[in-house]
């Protein structure tokens, strides 16, 4: 167990180079905050404009993007200051998003990933998900690794490891009852996963959440 900032209502988690970036949310209070990864004391952290309440974020090479929730607006930002290059507008939604590398892996809260160019933000595909034959919706922080997406759900303690090729689900874990009955008082829902970079462990936490937790995932 990692401490984790209790004001932060995390929306995008992601380890590189050492560095532990956060995206949190909330009009008025969205940052994006570059943290030691082991006692999540910030390094540096960048503000959203008021208006805008922030959602998922990734690196790609050195440059990070943010989402915006109902703005339609992603943030790219020079990764080691967190300073604002531009913005790119897109439709719809946006909640979670990763990279495998090639392409970006958006989510928006329905049962769709869309592809996206990492360095125009253009859209280059899309794929629906399915579990057992039924949509899976609300979709939310991803986190890519191994050729997989690993999806948080909204409200639920499921993590999804998604194909992106077909769009089926092929693995759940459980990942409830992390939290002490003493630390639950304020937590609001499970959101982040972040790989860790040379190992099959990950760190999740939730929105508000007061730790974070170091753990491998056991498929169901």
């Amino acid at each position: 167990m990692l401490p984790h900032d209790r004001s932060s209502f995390t929306q995008g988690l992601e380890i590189a180079d050492g560095t532990l970036y956060e995206g949190t949310g909330l009009r008025g209070s969205s940052v994006l905050r570059a943290a030691d990864p082991l006692s999540g004391s910030a390094r540096h952290e960048a503000r959203l404009p008021a208006e805008f309440f922030g959602e998922g974020i990734t690196v790609t090479g050195d440059r990070i993007w943010q989402l915006t929730w109902q703005e339609g607006v992603a943030f790219e930002r020079d990764r080691a200051t967190l300073r604002e290059l531009r913005r790119v507008e897109y439709p719809g939604e946006g909640w979670g998003l990763c990279s495998d590398g090639r392409r970006l892996v958006m989510s928006d809260g329905s049962d769709r990933l869309t592809f996206r160019d990492p360095v125009t933000f253009a859209q280059v595909g899309e794929v629906s998900v399915t579990q057992e034959g039924s949509s899976v919706e609300e979709l939310n922080e991803l986190e890519c690794v191994g050729g997989q997406v690993w999806a948080n759900v909204w409200g639920s303690d499921e993590i999804l490891r998604i194909d992106p090729a077909s769009g089926q689900v092929t693995a759940v874990v459980d990942a409830g009852g992390l939290l002490r009955p003493e630390q639950q008082a304020g937590a609001d829902v499970l959101n982040g996963i972040a790989a860790v970079p040379g190992t099959d462990e990950f760190l999740i936490t939730g929105k508000k959440w007061p730790a974070m937790f170091r753990v491998r995932f056991v498929p169901q």
